[in-house]
Parts: C-alpha cells; structure tokens; sequence
C-alpha cells in the first residue's frame, strides 16, 4: 500500500489554523471539495465526524488520523493538516495533535482496503524521524517526498 499514490499537494496543509477538533476536521476536509473522488462533500463530513463520535482518532505521538468508510467518495482520500500549536484531540496520550491525516475510503470497496490504509499510515507514522521529516518538511511537496521516500 502506498500512501503516497493518494496524496495531492493541494490536499496537504502546513499551517493549519484551526484551534480545536472539530474546526481542523472542517478545514482539512475543505481541501478535499475539489477531489474528483469526493461526489458528495457533505455526507463525506458528516460521515467522519460520525466516525469521530464513536472514539477519538487521536493515536498518540501527535498524529489524528480522522477517517470513514462512505458511499461519498469513489476512490481513497487523503489530506493533511499540520499545526505548529497543536490541536486538542483528545488523544489516547492526551498531548495535543501537530498532524492530522483526513481519510476516506469507499464503502464498496472491500473492508480489508480500508484496513491496509489505516494500517500502513499507522506503522508509517509510528517512526519518530519519520514524524519529524513531516514536521519539518517546508512544503506540501516535501511532505510527499518523505512518504514515497519511505515507501521504497
């Protein structure tokens, strides 16, 4: 699974202003209204703040990963927001979140799709130099760069 192949420069926020879940969840997902693969932006929304309610995506180390399975969206989508304050997440560690990946994944597509998604952004993220690649990176594009920089 590459994360990578569905990441968009358009789709990756390096000064993300929101200041509390809810708001980054909506800001994230606003730079996904143009992806072809959004047919319906809100049930898309509604679908992950669905999801939210249920328990908190925030995984620890920083990292949000909000996502849905949903009839919203043809193919995986990912965007991304990162925030030097921090968010309020929270997160299973309670610290506050700098990077918060927004997934979607079609309900028709088959569940273990879902899962391999989740799992390798995960496993990624799970590496602190990685995390600090991220963190670091100047651009959207060097953000790219570091996932497909790990994915080989």
């Amino acid at each position: 699974m590459q994360i990578s192949k569905y990441m968009k420069e358009a789709e990756i926020l390096l000064d993300l202003r929101a200041g509390d879940k809810d708001s980054a969840i909506a800001e994230i997902a606003a730079a996904l209204k143009q992806n072809p693969c959004v047919r319906r932006f809100d049930l898309f929304l509604h679908d992950i703040f669905e999801r939210e309610s249920f328990s908190t995506t925030g995984i620890g180390n920083g990292i949000a990963i909000p996502h849905a399975r949903t009839e919203a969206v043809s193919d995986i989508v990912i965007a991304l927001g990162r925030s030097a304050a921090g968010v309020e997440f929270d997160s299973f560690d309670g610290k506050p979140v700098r990077l918060v990946f927004l997934l979607g994944t079609p309900k028709r597509k088959n569940l273990s799709l879902y899962l391999s998604v989740l799992a390798t952004l995960t496993r990624l993220l799970e590496g602190k130099s990685f995390r600090n690649r991220l963190l670091d990176a100047g651009t959207p594009a060097e953000v790219i760069a570091a996932f497909r920089a790990i994915e080989h």
